[in-house]
């Protein structure tokens, strides 16, 4: 009897990938990713990041998806942690199996520091090479904002002991002093936005509104002082009055890039008609910013440029899975 039983479990543990693997719609957009990106190519250089000595830890690859599916379902670590545990599609694209054990929440934040910006930020300039190579970058016109993230959204407790402390008010000169966040600063896109956190600045392909390039600047930097971070080379940059500085028309011709800002009303080189054009010409791709999530869920400007990374290269996935065709024999 007990060697039946041993018998038994032995045939559910050889078909368990089988068994997963039919669990998982035929159509389901994870199995269309896998077509689309060799995850397998991309996690290669990180392996080095962990050593080969003492216990054997979680894959890098497996561990890199999980990131990947953290920021595409906007899950926090906790629901991560639940999600491989309970999702068979996710599971089967993270690559763990039917019973095997998931890691549990404090994984992925040891993954995030382990990994690094400069490493994800590599990843997404590898991911954008493989879909330029697919024919979604346009590469001749690109368009260029900034947009809020907010890391809190009330910071009274800080204002009453900066007053306590002598301070008349709680401004960007002394909230580094009391604020969680020290790298976090107060910004202003008009009197009534108002927002504590960063900027995320995108330069956006204008072909299917790829993100190609991003910088992460505390939210009192203003549009321009991110331009060299952001600007492409020997393309049209459409961009909206904010950037309408001698400084940005300067970067651009270094760049050799053409001028498609929107003009300030008192520029003597406005063209009301042809600046109503560019405005008509960006508009369709203004919905990249709108997509991208407002708040951060970490503190200080690296996490927060990480996250802002992870996020940029789930939105070109996600073009990428309703643009291109499932390849033949996939």
């Amino acid at each position: 009897m007990v060697k039946r039983e041993n018998k038994t479990i032995k045939m559910i543990t050889t078909n368990e990938e089988e068994i997963l693997e039919k669990l998982v719609a035929a159509d389901h957009t994870f199995r269309k990713l896998n077509e689309v990106i060799n995850f397998a190519e991309i996690a290669s250089p990180y392996y080095a990041l962990y050593s080969e000595i003492g216990a054997k830890g979680i894959d890098i690859l497996k561990g890199f998806k999980c990131l990947l599916v953290q920021f595409w379902e906007d899950y926090s670590d906790r629901q991560m942690e639940s999600a491989l545990r309970e999702n068979v599609a996710v599971k089967w694209f993270c690559g763990f199996e039917l019973l095997e054990t998931t890691p549990d929440h404090s994984y992925f934040g040891k993954l995030r520091k382990r990994l690094g910006v400069k490493n994800i930020a590599d990843i997404f300039n590898k991911t954008n090479e493989i879909l330029r190579k697919q024919g979604l970058f346009g590469d001749t016109f690109k368009f260029i904002d900034a947009s809020a993230v907010i890391t809190k959204s009330a910071l009274w407790a800080e204002r009453d002991r900066a007053i306590k402390d002598g301070l008349e008010k709680l401004d960007n000169a002394v909230v580094a002093k009391y604020a969680a966040d020290k790298d976090a600063r107060w910004g202003a896109k008009s009197k009534n936005k108002i927002w504590f956190g960063y900027k995320r600045h995108c330069s956006v392909d204008m072909r299917f509104g790829l993100i190609d390039k991003l910088a992460v600047t505390p939210a009192n930097v203003p549009d321009f002082r991110a331009l060299p971070d952001v600007c492409p080379q020997n393309q049209m940059v459409f961009m909206d009055k904010l950037y309408d500085t001698k400084k940005s028309d300067l970067i651009l011709l270094a760049n050799g890039c053409a001028a498609g800002t929107i003009r300030k009303n008192n520029n003597k080189n406005k063209n009301r008609g042809l600046d109503c054009w560019r405005s008509g010409v960006r508009m369709p791709f203004e919905g990249t910013f709108s997509k991208l999530r407002k708040r951060t869920r970490y503190r200080g400007k690296l996490k927060v440029l990480f996250e802002n990374f992870g996020l940029a290269i789930c939105h070109n996935l996600k073009k990428a899975v309703k643009i291109l065709p499932m390849p033949i024999g996939a």
